[in-house]
């Protein structure tokens, strides 16, 4: 199948055929990272239900539908080193960065707009700027109002879980079945160096009074939430020197308490966005040290690696962020649903899923047949849909797999700035490509200038285009035989 439409086409296509052609030319999914992608097959069905069409819970379902972000809750209960909440900002990417901030009835026009116009869209989400639970009334508010008007949409909300306990029973009665819980530590005397202050019952509290209120508000929060069958992701901050090595802990314990999926995230530390650690030197892991950590944890846990740590008013798949075309200038006074997109969509993902996976278990018996050990790690220039379909000098991310005969893993993304500008590129740009792609053994992609193709090389990493467009799964098990040797058996008679 070659790729003739970009997943982008999906934006305005309008009829059945159209739609099939512009997903089936992107292509379907990309493989797993936790174990809620494979489908019912690693999940109870109970289970698969609820996370098959949710792109946070589901690293399979992420390329293929699209959350949104309403920005209704402002205010917060704590102050985290890591954290700076913006408005009216567009251009940083990061979580607490809005560019406007809504009432629940504006977010139900906006909802209702981006409904209409991206059939991929299947969970709404507060995330706040500030805290969801703090800022209560009108996270409430909010979704009473759009699970009134659009029934089938997936209702989703993040919290720093000091007020979680008190609406716990709320969420549970409006049907919320996904909560994410950022969860830093669970050792307090470790949380004196993230959390400054937090505001409870009337009151202000810093230092190890603070976070040992904190840590057992969460923990009281997560076990709450598991008793009711509410899916919980936990997100946890990596910061060097503070609590990564502590981290492997917060993993046990909230595995232990039942949380589906641990999301380690890397600190985002740049002075310019004005955090405490940002203005105080402290920096972000490299992305290897993000990987041996996850690795650490990978013995059975599930672990979220397709974080794209989303603004708190993000529309679109996870990677790209549409919110600046829906604006409430951009959206209309009176807006009124119409199913007729979003149901055509979900019928046409159903029958592509069929065939992905069937792709991909054949890259599998491939991988498994090389007479090799080797275990390598593969960046991919995608513009979405699991295929391989982006040109290097394009790319402003790198989905990154780990192959080996065991099959192909995602195990996250390298951010970079694009290395091409209207036909030319940066040697500074590229060497930065080059310093994100630390331990990677070969780049695919859809297209490649022999100057950059050269200047890869030379810092060790190969680089083709010889797989453009295949399956993201098919690329890598193409590359991984001819790099290793012949199959110990033909896998097509």
């Amino acid at each position: 199948m070659v790729q003739l439409i970009a997943l982008g086409s999906l934006k305005t296509a309008a009829s059945t055929e159209e739609m099939r052609t512009a997903l089936q030319s992107s292509g379907g999914c990309s493989s797993s990272s936790c174990g809620s992608s494979e489908g019912p097959a690693d999940l109870p069905p109970e289970v698969w239900n609820k996370v098959k069409d949710h792109p946070c819970y589901s690293e399979e379902a992420h390329h293929y539908f699209a959350r949104m972000h309403v920005a209704v809750a402002p205010a917060c209960n704590i102050q985290c080193n890591y954290c700076n909440r913006k408005y009216d900002c567009a251009n940083e990417s990061r979580p607490g960065v809005v560019s406007e901030k809504l009432t629940p009835e504006q977010a139900l026009r906006k909802v209702t707009a981006v409904a209409n116009e991206v059939p991929q869209l299947s969970v709404l989400g507060i995330a706040g700027p500030g805290d969801a639970c703090y800022d209560w009334r009108k996270t409430r508010e909010t979704f009473d109002l759009v699970a009134r008007a659009i029934p089938d949409i997936k209702l989703c909300l993040s919290t720093n879980g000091l007020a979680l306990p008190d609406h716990v029973a709320e969420i549970a009665d409006m049907n919320i079945d996904h909560v994410t819980v950022t969860i830093n530590m669970v050792d307090p005397e470790v949380g004196t160096g993230i959390y400054p202050w937090i505001f409870f019952r009337n009151r202000r509290w810093t230092g190890l009074d603070a976070a040992k209120i904190l840590h057992e508000r969460q923990m009281e929060g997560l076990e709450m939430l598991t008793a009711r069958n509410i899916l919980v992701k936990v997100n946890s901050v990596m910061i060097p020197g503070i609590n990564d090595e502590h981290l492997i802990e917060v993993n046990r314990v909230v595995k232990s308490k039942g949380a589906f999926l641990h999301n380690i995230m890397p600190l985002i530390s740049d002075p310019a966005h004005g955090t405490h650690f940002g203005l105080t030197g402290q920096r972000g892991p490299r992305a290897m040290e993000l990987k041996a950590l996850q690795d650490k944890l990978s013995d059975g846990t599930k672990l979220m690696r397709h974080c794209r740590q989303c603004r708190a008013d993000a529309v679109g798949l996870l990677g790209e962020d549409r919110g600046q075309e829906f604006t409430m200038d951009h959206v209309p006074e009176v807006v009124a649903y119409d199913p007729e997109k979003r149901q055509t969509y979900r019928s046409i993902v159903a029958e592509e899923r069929g065939e992905h996976l069937a792709n991909r278990q054949d890259a599998s018996r491939r991988l498994a047949a090389v007479d090799a050990a080797e275990s390598v790690l593969v960046a991919i220039a995608t513009k979405g849909g699991g295929r391989i379909n982006q040109h290097f000098g394009h790319a402003k991310e790198f989905q990154v797999y780990e192959a080996s005969r065991d099959g192909v893993t995602f195990i996250g993304h390298r951010k970079v700035d694009q290395y091409c500008q209207g036909g030319w590129g940066e040697d500074a740009t590229l060497d930065g490509v080059i310093e994100a792609l630390e331990g990677v053994r070969v780049v695919l992609c859809a297209k490649i200038g022999d100057c950059p193709k050269d200047s890869l090389s030379a810092a060790g990493i190969a680089a083709t285009d010889d797989y453009a467009h295949d399956w993201i799964e098919a690329g890598i098990a193409a590359w991984y035989e001819a790099t290793f040797g012949t199959a110990i058996e033909s896998l097509t008679a």
